[in-house]
């Protein structure tokens, strides 16, 4: 797929509940035809500071410790002020955000409007979850999409006492695959706007 879109994960987990959560989001931007899936942790990002500057659209991810961002991913974002910021490398890219929690709240909204705060720092197009309230009324129910309700992004809850494969819901779970899905679908939308206006301006 040598023209395919590319979407990449970049991620920090302290347990492997929000490692799950990313693989979910990863795997649903791959779900999505013509689109590449790329799952970096922040351990790792060192060596992809390059080839970040040609995907598509980057999703962040990060467990909320202390209601906000981990310490691990924050380090991420601070390195980006010289690798990022300073050049507009990723300027005009699509993002958006996940984050998981012990807590049914666990402060994850104030997370998720850091990461979106990042974005446009770094001048890129957010993508929301778009999904309407999933478990908000007495005929509805825990196993549903966006069962907690979030708009910015996917927010997905994992018992502290379990391991990280029985940590999030396979609701939260879905929930992620689909935010990956949706912004596979938005970058396919911009980079095909963008290859038209590139034959009209040819053509003009």
């Amino acid at each position: 797929m040598s023209n395919a879109v590319r979407v990449a994960v970049i991620y920090h987990s302290g347990y492997g509940h929000t490692r799950k959560q990313a693989e979910a989001v990863c795997n649903g931007a791959a779900s999505v035809s013509g689109v590449e899936s790329l799952l970096i942790p922040v351990e790792d990002i060192g060596a992809h500071w390059a080839g970040l500057e040609s995907v598509d659209a980057i999703i962040f991810g990060t467990p909320t410790y202390m209601g906000s961002a981990s310490a691990q991913f924050k380090a991420f974002m601070d390195a980006s002020s010289r690798t990022v910021f300073a050049t507009g490398a990723w300027k005009d890219k699509i993002a958006a955000g996940f984050t998981n929690a012990a807590s049914r709240s666990g402060d994850k909204l104030n997370t998720l409007q850091q990461l979106s705060i990042f974005a446009a720092q770094l001048g890129m197009h957010w993508v929301n979850l778009g999904l309407p309230p999933g478990h908000n009324s007495s005929t509805s129910h825990e196993d549903t999409l966006n069962r907690h309700s979030y708009f910015l992004g996917a927010a997905a809850q994992s018992d502290a006492d379990t391991s990280a494969d029985a940590g999030a819901t396979p609701a939260d779970l879905r929930t992620s695959a689909h935010l990956g899905a949706r912004v596979a679908a938005v970058a396919l939308q911009m980079a095909a706007g963008r290859a038209a206006l590139a034959q009209h301006a040819q053509a003009a």
